[in-house]
């Protein structure tokens, strides 16, 4: 049996590190530990709640509307307060715009170098060492111009993330009673006409180009399978009906769809790098780093559902609602995150022709003197949660879920794998020296782990580059 280190694995944030035990040419075992402690939780305690949603943000720049939104969503639980109709659209409008953005760079940036040559150009060259490229020369051009392409599109919707949220990354209008960017007619057409052109790009190119990959490896329909446990808070709330575009709820080794309830969710902290009392419930739990506490590997706590390791994201997304019956493996969480890129663009269409110039997007209000409440929402990766307490206007307490955080958990106190651990056991491996097929799991889940933890600790481990 062989055990082999990545650290750090390229094209995703880098301080994860992955364990993998080969034996008979497939992975036996694997461990996946996050080795970057940030302290946003801490950060936020003592600050003004009515920054948290600006604040909370810069945890990542990549999906950095998707905690504003959070955090707006928990202080209207905690608050009883509400955004307007148009505050509602544009919200949605903004998280849509950088939903789109990540998935066009997660898939043409990210991924695609797992299945097809990369130009042979700067930033692409030197190439590594590759194998099982099985695109044939005239498919792997158009991906070529499409990646140009994507690029491109990819910063379109990052305009129109600007247009409603004042600057992307890390947008400026968020508020907990809908969104301070005032509409008139002429903004609206420019976006519609902005939402068009990247629409196109979504429908003839992007989702295409997923399938194409899926018709050249469908063994990675099997490949980085998942362990049939899919979550979803649901995205994309209506105006007064908060009726969720895609909807909540949770499916159990592979069965019906169930309601969500929240206040089953826990975060287990044995393999973590945290005291035993920063595990609980999101909202009693704590963050207090313990950094030589025996046996732990990771800065990720375990998020749980009943005591269960879930994954959530697009495939859970897909297949809650009915929308994806392919398969789970790493394949379909490519061409899932296209159906889904294409289905945000009609959404983002819709929200549009529902603005009404000239009518408020945002309300004043005022602060009760105490709140607590969680804002549960789905965002590019998968379920993000913000648990707060406040009092005076300040945090009083400060707890954040985010998707990597579930995908990529360690194990629990029972020995249970976290969903990237358990969708890695099983991947054959033709080459222990390049691990491509490893690197081929890893990345269909779409890490992101300056969201996920919370001093960088390198250990003396030759990195092996996938």
């Amino acid at each position: 049996m062989a055990r082999k280190i990545l650290f750090p694995v390229t094209r995703i944030h880098e301080p994860m590190r992955v364990d993998v035990e080969i034996e008979g040419g497939r992975v036996t075992d694997a461990w996946v530990g996050s080795h970057l402690f940030r302290g946003w939780e801490q950060m936020l305690v003592g600050r003004d709640i009515r920054d948290a949603a600006l604040f909370a943000q810069r945890i990542c720049g990549i999906c950095s509307s998707a905690h504003a939104v959070a955090e707006a969503l928990a202080l209207q639980q905690a608050t009883g307060l509400a955004p307007t109709a148009n505050g509602q659209h544009l919200t949605n409008l903004i998280l849509a715009a950088d939903t789109i953005q990540n998935h066009l760079r997660h898939f043409y940036l990210l991924t695609m170098p797992d299945y097809a040559a990369m130009p042979d150009t700067p930033p692409w060259t030197p190439h590594p060492a590759k194998h099982d490229l099985r695109l044939p020369p005239q498919a792997t051009a158009a991906l070529q111009d499409h990646l140009s392409a994507a690029i491109n599109v990819s910063a379109l919707a990052h305009e129109l993330m600007a247009m409603f949220g004042a600057k992307a990354p890390h947008q400026q209008t968020i508020l907990v009673t809908g969104v301070t960017r005032q509409i008139d007619a002429d903004t609206v057409k420019a976006a519609t006409a902005l939402l068009r052109e990247i629409r196109y790009f979504v429908e003839g190119a992007h989702l295409p180009d997923a399938q194409l990959l899926a018709a050249h490896y469908p063994d990675y329909r099997a490949i980085g399978k998942s362990g049939g446990n899919f979550m979803s808070y649901g995205m994309f709330p209506a105006p007064v009906t908060g009726q969720r575009a895609f909807k909540a709820g949770v499916v159990t080794g592979g069965g019906p769809v169930e309601p969500l309830d929240a206040s089953l969710i826990s975060e287990d902290v044995r393999y973590s790098w945290y005291r035993d009392a920063s595990g609980g419930p999101p909202g009693a739990a704590d963050t207090v780093p313990d950094r030589d506490k025996p046996d732990a590997y990771s800065w990720t706590k375990a998020p749980r559902y009943k005591g269960l390791a879930f994954e959530s994201g697009p495939l859970a997304r897909g297949i809650l609602n009915g929308e994806y019956r392919q398969g789970t493996g790493a394949i379909d969480r490519l061409v899932a995150r296209a159906q889904e890129a294409l289905k945000i663009c009609r959404l983002a269409e819709s929200w549009l022709a529902q603005l009404v110039p000239g009518q408020p997007t945002v309300r004043p209000y005022e602060l009760p003197p105490i709140g607590e409440g969680a804002g549960l929402t789905d965002v590019m990766r998968g379920a993000l949660g913000h648990w707060l307490k406040f009092a005076d206007g300040k945090i009083l307490h400060h707890q954040i879920v985010t998707p990597t955080t579930w995908k990529f958990s360690p194990r629990d106190a029972r020995g249970q794998r976290g969903p990237i651990e358990q969708a890695l056991v099983g991947t054959p491996v033709a080459d222990p020296g390049s691990l491509v097929e490893v690197g081929r799991v890893i990345r269909s889940f779409d890490p992101c782990f300056t969201c996920a933890v919370h001093v960088i600790n390198a250990p003396n481990a030759k990195p092996l580059i996938i």
